[in-house]
């Protein structure tokens, strides 16, 4: 890496005070097809590095277009190409970090060490505790439908 190189980060948050704890995740975005009451929004998702000034030589920053799909009552209101803001829960997201990754985890490391006490084989302990997250994934998107229906978004106009 060369001396005169930097990192391309533009917002770090330290410490979180008492009134960030209700804040809400916002993206803007186009509304890009209403069909009845159901209306999708494409955001575009930017790192933290997109700000930079640097950041299209540093390559670090990355950028993705995502379709979100809202329900709602009123969207004949709306209209295609109309810019909104969708909105969601702080709590919304940490549930999702949490049923992606954090129980994951969990359910990997204690079948990781249960089945190596139990068998006391390291490969038949690593074939238990990924085979155990099959099942795990398995119901998650057999709960998909419900888990919609908790992890919904709104649209601000």
């Amino acid at each position: 890496m060369h001396l005169g190189m930097r990192k391309c980060l533009t917002f770090v948050r330290l410490k979180r005070t008492e009134d960030d704890m209700g804040a809400d995740i916002r993206h803007k975005g186009v509304i890009d097809s209403i069909d009845g009451q159901k209306v999708t929004v494409r955001i575009l998702q930017t790192s933290a590095c997109s700000g930079c000034q640097a950041s299209r030589i540093c390559r670090a920053a990355e950028s993705k277009e995502k379709l979100v799909e809202v329900d709602m009552t009123g969207a004949e209101s709306l209209s295609v190409g109309q810019t909104v803001t969708v909105m969601a829960g702080e709590r919304m997201g940490m549930t999702a970090v949490l049923l992606a990754f954090g129980l994951p985890l969990l359910l990997l490391l204690a079948a990781l060490i249960t089945a190596l006490r139990v068998s006391g084989s390291e490969k038949i302990a690593a074939i238990a505790s990924v085979a155990v997250l099959v099942p795990y994934y398995i119901v998650l998107f057999l709960c998909r439908g419900r888990i919609k229906k908790d992890f919904g978004f709104r649209i601000i106009v």
